[in-house]
């Protein structure tokens, strides 16, 4: 689950950054010994913070929260794709103004139960579009009425 690492994500404009001990809670028994985390095992061990490089960004003037898009069921995997399944993360969509406006518009797509945010693997049973319609209605998911809801 996505909320193991980031932890704050469905309560915080931002999804954070876990501290290197919790990156060893898994990877002390998962890949102990691989070069790539080297720099994960170096900072645990110096108690020195790992300076982060960041994979996903939107420009300066986006604001991008996070918690509104988590709480309202958008999944995980619809903004950062399978995570689960990359060797190293990358950024699996432009996140430009005009890929989230049509997510906006048109969101039943890309909404899911409350229990499947972070279900990597979770596909809708039967028709996505009458599901995210019914979750819609449920959880009023409409796009900001004036620019300054994303920009700052």
């Amino acid at each position: 689950d996505c909320r193991y690492c980031h932890s704050a994500v469905d309560r915080s404009p931002y999804a954070g950054v876990p501290p290197t001990e919790l990156c060893m809670n898994c990877h002390s028994q998962i890949w102990s010994q691989a070069p790539l985390l080297s720099l994960v095992r170096a900072s645990f061990f110096s108690g020195r913070p790992i300076v982060w490089e960041r994979v996903n960004s939107v420009p300066d003037f986006v604001f991008f929260n996070h918690s509104a898009h988590v709480r309202r069921n958008v999944g995980c995997v619809s903004c950062h794709g399978r995570v689960d399944l990359m060797g190293s993360v990358y950024m699996p969509n432009a996140m430009t103004m005009r890929w989230c406006l049509d997510c906006h518009r048109a969101p039943e797509k890309y909404l899911r139960p409350a229990d499947r945010v972070a279900d990597m693997e979770w596909a809708a049973p039967g028709s996505q579009r009458e599901l995210g319609l019914e979750i819609k209605a449920k959880n009023q998911i409409d796009p900001p009425t004036h620019c300054s809801g994303c920009h700052r």
